[in-house]
């Protein structure tokens, strides 16, 4: 009898289940007699041994497996459909997230989903066995976890349209609050103990270092704005011999005298001749369609493109320029008093979007943009460019959805130049009136249209330019050159 070994079962947990003891030593806990019998067979334990009874009898067994195990799985289902998206998402912005703000929080969700994942296999073992000390502490933290998740899709997702993530956020934010009651009502956080002054130092320095990383890799390029430059030049001017043609040279430019990378989608420049019996000394202000405001007698001479190809990325310091010929025909002396050139382009931020090089390949026009044609689409339109646009990183991909850019040329008297960026599914109405129908969408990706400086020359000097250069004589300088193009804080494009 003294090589007996002592066989104890001591009172219920929290869970309901019985430790077993044998000889002094835990081998195991024990919900049920079904379950002890296994137990005392895997410890060597022969039927018929005596049993020392602490806390209840063989009677007391108040552990209800299957609701244990119930609660185990919504658990564990709620932090994998937490996880999965943290995974998906981390795995996206820490590589190819367009800023060093964007891939530090890829990481950083990337670790919290390790954290989630880790949550998985505290929940498991807190409701079977609890072996592991701290894995209610896990637990707990991974449902707070899931409900900051829910709450700040939700919360990113006002006045986005309506997604599956939108009923993820909805679910997982009901989940996590039922979870968390639970877990409080349980005592989840038990068995920690942190000295006080030493969490108390790792969230000062935390919040320290989170606030200086905030605003110097997220803050501060965030509200740093582009500086695009952009202007023409009217240079020398020629004839042919015996004819009334004259031909104008006209240098136009484009440069990102700033820090912030830009796409350019498109541009247009235009040549007036403007009457002498009109002529303004003031240069007229835009209007609110985007096109170009001029004296009521100046006569457009041409228009065009400068910049190829379109869709190009503008680093900062880069510039990009374009002589153009125009032709005048009928050169009389006093048919104008002065030739006006002036450029608008209309860039958009690479740090806030990523575009692909469809752009470039989608131009349609004629016949073909006539039958693509779509209710809000402007009318008169020469020629279209679109594509699809990501965000600049996966997590505003999510909340906002697919997004595509859209760049129309209107034609007629005054050509001018439209930009879109909508949903796919979604029409905007270009109505001048409403020039505010798209703000927050420029505001979002800082779609700018750039108004370059206005060069104007004497229509008579370029006649006699071009009249010296027929004859082979040294033409004459400019007497007005034109005026230097001052840097150009670009503002939202009015409609």
């Amino acid at each position: 009898m003294a090589n007996t070994p002592e066989v104890s079962v001591g009172p219920p947990g929290d869970l309901g289940l019985r430790p077993v003891s044998v000889g002094g030593r835990r081998v195991g806990k024990a919900g049920s007699l079904k379950e002890l019998r296994k137990i005392l067979d895997r410890a060597g334990v022969e039927p018929g041994h005596e049993i020392h009874w602490l806390g209840g009898d063989h009677t007391v067994w108040p552990d209800v497996a299957w609701v244990r195990q119930t609660i185990c799985f919504f658990m564990v289902a709620g932090l994998l459909a937490t996880a999965y998206p943290l995974f998906r998402i981390g795995m996206s912005d820490s590589g190819d997230a367009l800023t060093y703000a964007g891939r530090i929080a890829g990481l950083t969700i990337l670790a919290v989903a390790v954290v989630e994942a880790l949550a998985v296999l505290a929940a498991i073992d807190y409701w079977t066995k609890r072996r592991w000390r701290y894995s209610g502490v896990v637990l707990l933290v991974g449902v707070v976890i899931s409900l900051v998740c829910s709450v700040t899709l939700l919360l990113l997702q006002i006045g986005e349209r309506f997604t599956g993530y939108t009923v993820v956020g909805v679910v997982l934010g009901a989940w996590s609050s039922v979870a968390l009651y639970g877990l409080f009502k349980c005592g989840a956080w038990n068995g920690l103990h942190v000295p006080r002054k030493i969490a108390i130092g790792l969230m000062v320095s935390t919040l320290l270092a989170s606030a200086n990383l905030a605003y110097s890799q997220i803050y501060v390029p965030y509200v740093t704005t582009p500086l695009i430059q952009s202007g023409a030049e009217i240079k020398e001017s020629n004839m042919e011999k015996g004819s009334r043609r004259a031909y104008v040279t006209v240098h136009l430019f484009v440069k990102n005298a700033g820090q912030v990378p830009v796409y350019v989608l498109g541009s247009i420049y235009w040549v007036h001749g403007v009457s002498a019996s009109n002529k303004s000394d003031r240069l007229p202000a835009p209007n609110k369609r985007n096109k170009p405001d001029k004296p009521a007698a100046a006569e457009l001479i041409y228009d065009g493109e400068f910049v190829s190809p379109v869709g190009r990325v503008l680093n900062p310091g880069e510039e990009v320029a374009q002589d153009a010929v125009i032709e005048i025909e009928g050169a009389v002396p006093h048919k104008y008093e002065a030739v006006r050139a002036r450029t608008e382009v209309y860039v958009i931020r690479k740090d806030r979007m990523k575009m692909t090089a469809e752009y470039e390949r989608s131009r349609m026009s004629g016949k073909t943009l006539k039958e693509d044609c779509q209710p809000g689409d402007p009318a008169n339109a020469e020629y279209r460019y679109r594509t699809g646009i990501s965000n600049s990183s996966e997590i505003l991909n999510v909340t906002r959805g697919p997004q595509r850019i859209t760049l129309w040329k209107v034609a007629g008297k005054d050509p001018y130049v439209i930009v879109d960026v909508s949903p796919p599914n979604k029409r905007i109405s270009f109505d001048p009136r409403n020039p505010s129908a798209n703000e927050e969408a420029s505001e979002r990706y800082g779609l700018t249209q750039v108004r370059g400086s206005t060069a104007e020359t004497p229509y008579a000097e370029l006649l006699e330019k071009a009249s010296a250069t027929e004859k082979g004589a040294t033409p004459p300088p400019t007497a007005t050159p034109s005026p230097t193009p001052t840097p150009f804080l670009p503002q939202p494009p009015a409609r």
